[in-house]
């Protein structure tokens, strides 16, 4: 907590630097007079530096004016801490973070098999295992989502053609490992799943912990800079973390850098796109996309992913780090040559769509892809379309507007 004088000096300049601000004054001035004048503070006093003067009766409006000398502070604090590996704001070292909660879990996979337990009580725990393990899937995403993309910028594809197969592998084996739980009867079955399926398991979860520590992690240390490890961290926020709290201060700078990299719409709320059928506004037409009951993602003529609808709901993770990747590292080497025969076949004019439906934990997924041409036939890109289809196949008799209740 800030308290005494040196917390009500700081105030003070807080309150002239927002005065000044909403006079005229630079935000890069207002910033460099904060660091001379405050020095180094934690995102926790800054918040209470900005409450107290709430409390005083300074507007909100004000306080908000302060907000991009806020956001250059956290900004400049993420760029220093980031070029340490050790730091707690690194996406190595919250990598490396889960890996040391994943071993812990593997650790006691093991040890399931010394114990003497009944079969109910071993299942039980077996599952309940198995069920915080599946989680490793999180860790996995961020890695193939996020860091892999920044890899490929450095012309080094080498993780997510083969590492994502690896990962893929470690997913299918805890899935049929959970599949098989609920049918244990009798110690033969118990020793057959341990020796088919745990032991398998823990063997691969360890090998692609020794993987990411001694191959992927110091390539990428070695190829990304300050500045796009600082774009990791922001789009790790999209996907999230297993097995680990991140500190408070991480989280209200990821808060802050979230809301200072918010892209701007490049036309204002006033000004229409006009379309054959009518016209919208930027904001309006960014509602519709994200409002659809549906994933979309539009890959260009030349295989790159330019945009993708960010609802709450998504089915599948995309991060903004995706924009620009070629689509074929999007997905995993072993459909990669499926994907390329859609593209292929949308770009001859033999196929103008694919249909697939896939089943996944407990729900029915419609994935279909469209080719996008002009009126002269040329093609422009491709538009994938995903719908969680699991309550629409439930769908019986009719229900209709008049006897809507």
């Amino acid at each position: 907590m800030i308290e005494g004088k040196s917390g009500n000096k700081k105030k003070e300049i807080l309150r002239d630097i927002i005065i000044n601000l909403h006079s005229g004054t630079p935000v890069e001035e207002a910033k460099e007079r904060f660091l001379k004048e405050v020095g180094n503070i934690s995102s926790t006093e800054i918040a209470e530096l900005e409450q107290g003067l709430l409390e005083e009766g300074l507007s909100v409006d004000e306080i908000k004016k302060f907000c991009n000398v806020h956001a250059l502070l956290f900004e400049s604090a993420l760029r220093k801490d980031i070029a340490k590996e050790e730091s707690p704001t690194h996406p190595v070292y919250l990598f490396k973070q889960e890996n040391r909660e994943i071993e812990k879990l593997a650790l006691r996979l093991e040890d399931l098999k010394r114990g003497d337990y009944t079969i109910d009580l071993f299942k039980k725990e077996l599952k309940g295992l198995l069920e915080i393990l599946h989680d490793v899937d999180i860790h996995y995403t961020r890695k193939e989502q996020v860091l892999f993309p920044f890899l490929e910028r450095h012309e080094f594809f080498g993780p997510s053609q083969v590492m994502w197969g690896k990962d893929d592998e470690i997913r299918g084996m805890l899935k049929e490992a959970l599949s098989r739980v609920d049918g244990l009867q009798d110690g033969e079955s118990v020793a057959g799943l341990i020796k088919a399926n745990i032991e398998l398991l823990v063997e691969e979860v360890r090998g692609m912990i020794f993987k990411e520590e001694q191959i992927l992690f110091p390539a990428a240390l070695e190829k990304l800079t300050v500045d796009e490890w600082a774009e990791v961290f922001r789009s790790s926020e999209e996907v999230g973390y297993c097995y680990i709290e991140k500190p408070v201060e991480d989280k209200l700078l990821s808060e802050q850098l979230k809301k200072s990299y918010r892209e701007e719409p490049l036309v204002t709320d006033s000004e229409n796109i006009v379309l054959p059928t009518g016209s919208l506004s930027l904001k309006e037409l960014e509602l519709i996309f994200n409002r659809l009951p549906v994933d979309i993602t539009f890959v260009d003529k030349d295989d790159r992913v330019k945009y993708f609808s960010d609802n709450p709901d998504r089915i599948f993770v995309r991060t903004k780090s995706v924009i620009g990747r070629k689509v074929q590292n999007c997905h995993p080497p072993q459909s990669v040559e499926i994907v390329e025969k859609i593209l292929d076949s949308f770009k001859n004019g033999s196929r103008d769509n694919a249909d697939f439906w896939i089943n996944m934990e407990d729900r029915i997924l419609f994935i279909r892809y469209f080719a996008l041409r002009d009126r002269e036939g040329n093609y422009l890109g491709t538009l994938e379309v995903t719908q969680d289809i699991t309550d629409i196949r439930k769908l019986e008799g009719e229900k209709t507007l008049l006897n809507e209740g």
